[in-house]
Protein backbone atom coordinates (compact mmCIF):
# COMPACT_ATOMS: atom_id res chain seq x y z
CA UNK A 1 0.00 0.00 0.00
CA UNK A 2 1.34 3.43 -0.98
CA UNK A 3 1.78 5.91 1.90
CA UNK A 4 -0.43 9.01 1.96
CA UNK A 5 0.94 12.30 0.69
CA UNK A 6 0.53 15.34 2.99
CA UNK A 7 -2.07 16.89 0.65
CA UNK A 8 -4.21 13.73 0.82
CA UNK A 9 -5.53 14.21 4.35
CA UNK A 10 -5.70 16.29 7.50
CA UNK A 11 -6.68 15.58 11.09
CA UNK A 12 -10.02 16.85 12.40
CA UNK A 13 -10.12 18.56 15.81
CA UNK A 14 -11.38 15.24 17.19
CA UNK A 15 -8.29 13.44 15.83
CA UNK A 16 -9.88 11.66 12.87
CA UNK A 17 -8.20 11.47 9.47
CA UNK A 18 -10.20 13.41 6.86
CA UNK A 19 -9.41 12.69 3.21
CA UNK A 20 -9.17 15.71 0.91
CA UNK A 21 -10.59 16.19 -2.56
CA UNK A 22 -7.07 15.60 -3.93
CA UNK A 23 -7.01 12.13 -2.34
CA UNK A 24 -10.42 11.21 -3.76
CA UNK A 25 -9.43 12.35 -7.25
CA UNK A 26 -6.20 10.30 -7.07
CA UNK A 27 -8.23 7.24 -6.04
CA UNK A 28 -10.36 7.75 -9.14
CA UNK A 29 -13.79 6.60 -7.99
CA UNK A 30 -16.49 7.32 -5.44
CA UNK A 31 -16.85 4.95 -2.47
CA UNK A 32 -20.41 6.21 -1.79
CA UNK A 33 -19.69 6.71 1.92
CA UNK A 34 -20.71 10.37 2.00
CA UNK A 35 -17.18 11.74 2.35
CA UNK A 36 -16.89 15.37 3.40
CA UNK A 37 -14.75 16.37 0.40
CA UNK A 38 -16.27 14.10 -2.27
CA UNK A 39 -15.54 15.56 -5.72
CA UNK A 40 -18.02 13.20 -7.38
CA UNK A 41 -21.20 14.77 -5.96
CA UNK A 42 -22.50 11.78 -4.00
CA UNK A 43 -25.20 12.62 -1.43
CA UNK A 44 -25.44 9.93 1.25
CA UNK A 45 -28.87 11.19 2.39
CA UNK A 46 -30.46 10.54 -1.01
CA UNK A 47 -28.10 7.82 -2.26
CA UNK A 48 -27.74 9.70 -5.55
CA UNK A 49 -25.10 11.69 -7.35
CA UNK A 50 -25.64 15.42 -7.66
CA UNK A 51 -24.07 17.30 -10.48
CA UNK A 52 -20.67 18.45 -9.16
CA UNK A 53 -20.13 22.19 -9.09
CA UNK A 54 -17.21 23.60 -11.07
Amino acid sequence: MKPLDPEDFYYSPEGFIVFTEAYHRKRGHCCQSGCKHCPYGFDKRTGAFKKPTS
